[in-house]
C-alpha cells in the first residue's frame, strides 16, 4: 500500500489541494500499479512562521 505524505505552508485553496490528492493518487497507480483504493496521500500544512531555511521563516522573507 503506498502512502505519500506532503508537507506543505498553509494558504492553498481546497480546490488545489484536492487536485495535487489526484495528481499524486495517479501517478502512483500508473507508475507502481498499485490500485486506486491502496493508495493514501496526507496533506500537512504547516504555518509560515513554523517553516524556516537558513534561520529565516517563510513568514519573515514574505514581509
Amino acid at each position: 500500500m503506498p502512502f505519500i505524505e506532503v508537507t506543505l505552508v498553509e494558504g492553498r485553496s481546497p480546490e488545489v489541494l484536492r487536485d495535487l490528492i489526484s495528481g499524486l493518487t495517479h501517478a502512483t497507480a500508473e507508475s507502481t500499479g498499485a490500485p486506486l483504493p491502496s493508495i493514501r496521500v496526507v496533506i500537512r500544512e504547516v504555518p509560515s512562521s513554523h517553516w524556516a531555511a537558513g534561520d529565516v521563516t517563510i513568514e519573515e522573507r514574505d514581509r
